[in-house]
């Protein structure tokens, strides 16, 4: 069961003026599933986007970075689940560009105006013979509000939809912001972690709204992590539709409005990606404090996300807590004193002084271990930088799902 896990009602679920979203079902890897989602953006829409660092990216991936890199007039996406055309070589990277150019085709568009997204199983042909027949299908159901059907639509192993949205204020007129993601397993950041795709209908410069898609990346789906594994389809894709007649200026309070929404939607479906993560039973977050750079904390962070052993007993609600104390010994921080950290449980101080806090009992740190959220908290005492990286436990489930996927 995911951990704390919110879907909005539907009523609250705004739909973006500007973008549009159809769904069908090509029944790539199971017959009636809707596994195939388009969206269509009025044109002028401005499109940026975030992938994966995995050396072996998916097709999809190499054509939209290519697209977005030469075009700003991106009109629509191309989303199948059941598939990742990954590993594919030439032919994938052909049948790609195939079904993309059968959705331009559709729509009336060139075919570099549509990025395709793939998510699935890794080294198996795309079954282009499934997926042209189903473009016009979604095509013909093109309509203003599918975001809460899309985020179903996109799903591989997660068991519920991911999916956030939000209104404000700026300038006396409303703006919106609705976003969708997926992932469960094989998530870790090095780009985003998995796939991800929002909209507003604020108007926002090409430039600046890639400067702010990475930049909300890096506070967002770059902080969550599974197992460590960086998938080789991950995409994060904002768009700004900019059909809401609002056009903040860059330094004006309205963009710093803008902005913290945009990156509060981004936060929250990067958490339910950790919240639902496959076998998850704790959502653990990992606080580093008072660290001297950025990158020393995120080192000391993912030693403690990653470590087998720790996410281990975070599932058995075991406090063997110099498992912690390993990883961030282990974490590569090489003039790191560790007389002068402090480890947390929640609120209690559980090591200090380079070992164990003589007031600490275990049975304190056990009724923070019976929690559903846990917060691990480091205080290293080196500098003012603090990084904060969302997590989960190893559970049983979690083995069984993975060993169980291509059946």
């Amino acid at each position: 069961m995911p951990v704390n896990f919110h879907i909005p009602d539907t009523r609250d679920i705004h739909p973006v003026k500007g973008v549009q979203i159809g769904i069908a079902s090509a029944g790539i890897k199971k017959p009636g599933k809707k596994d195939i989602t388009v969206f269509r953006f009025t044109p002028g829409t401005q499109v940026a986007g975030v992938f994966t660092t995995n050396r072996f990216c998916a097709a999809p991936v190499q054509i939209c970075k290519k697209r977005l890199a030469v075009r700003q007039n991106i009109e629509a996406l191309l989303i199948n689940t059941g598939n990742a055309n990954a590993g594919t070589g030439e032919q994938g990277y052909q049948d790609a560009l195939t079904t993309s150019a059968a959705l331009a085709q559709a729509l009336a568009i060139h075919d570099d105006q549509v990025l395709p997204f793939s998510t699935g199983v890794i080294l198996e042909p795309l079954p282009v013979d499934k997926i042209l027949p189903a473009i016009p299908q979604a095509v013909s159901h093109l309509a203003d509000n599918e975001w809460f059907n899309a985020a179903h639509s996109i799903m591989t192993t997660d068991t519920v939809p991911k999916i956030a949205s939000k209104q404000l204020q700026l300038g006396g007129q409303t703006v919106t912001i609705t976003g969708i993601s997926k992932g469960a397993g094989m998530i870790r950041p090095n780009m985003a972690t998995m796939l991800g795709f929002m909209a507003t209908d604020a108007a926002i410069e090409a430039e600046v709204l890639q400067k702010i898609t990475t930049e909300i990346a890096n506070k967002s789906f770059n902080r969550i992590t599974v197992d460590g594994d960086t998938s080789t389809n991950d995409s994060f894709i904002i768009a700004a539709t900019g059909q809401s007649g609002v056009a903040p200026a860059v330094d004006s309070e309205d963009f710093k409005t803008l902005y913290a929404a945009l990156t509060d939607i981004a936060k929250e479906l990067a958490q339910k990606i950790i919240r639902d993560a496959e076998g998850a039973t704790k959502f653990i977050t990992v606080q580093i404090e008072q660290a001297k750079t950025s990158e020393e904390a995120l080192k000391i962070a993912y030693a403690i996300a990653h470590s087998p052993l720790v996410k281990t007993a975070f599932f058995a609600s075991d406090p063997n807590l110099g498992r912690i104390l390993a990883a961030i010994g282990y974490a590569g921080v090489t003039d790191l004193d560790t007389s002068q950290l402090e480890l947390y449980l929640g609120d209690v101080l559980v090591a200090k002084d380079g070992g164990r806090n003589p007031a600490y009992r275990e049975e304190q740190g056990q009724a923070v271990m019976n929690e559903a959220e846990i917060l691990v908290r480091v205080v290293l005492h080196r500098g003012a930088i603090t990084e904060t990286v969302y997590t989960c436990d190893f559970s049983h489930d979690y083995v069984s799902i993975n060993a169980d996927y291509r059946s």
